[in-house]
């Protein structure tokens, strides 16, 4: 099986890191441990992501593009080099109104003690 996640202790030009493919939603990992996950996407105009909440909190950047990220109903737009986080047990989606690519870290922890 191949070793998906990026090659250490190299420099790693984000944007370039993964192309656009038409009509999709292109996911590639950097980093997976146990612990916490780094991925990088990148999202064909008119694509997104379904409705979902996670147990952990998730800081979204995008490295490219536009994206337009919906928190609890509510719409923002996040612009290339701008940031947000998406709370812990909230209901959220990621859309693409243009293309974009966007680099996603989740950190399992600090949540051992909330029963899910």
């Amino acid at each position: 099986m191949e070793n998906s996640e990026f090659k250490k202790s190299i420099i790693h030009q984000l944007a370039d890191a993964i192309d656009y493919v038409d009509e999709c939603v292109v996911i590639k990992s950097i980093f997976k441990k146990e612990t916490g996950t780094v991925t990088i996407s990148s999202f064909d105009a008119g694509e997104a992501r379904m409705v979902k909440s996670s147990p952990f909190s998730n800081f979204i950047q995008i490295i490219d593009g536009e994206a337009e990220v919906i928190i609890d109903d509510e719409s923002t737009t996040i612009e290339m080099g701008q940031a947000i986080i998406i709370p812990a047990h909230v209901k959220n989606r990621i859309k693409a109104n243009t293309r974009f690519k966007m680099l996603s870290t989740v950190i399992k922890s600090g949540y051992e003690d909330v029963s899910l």
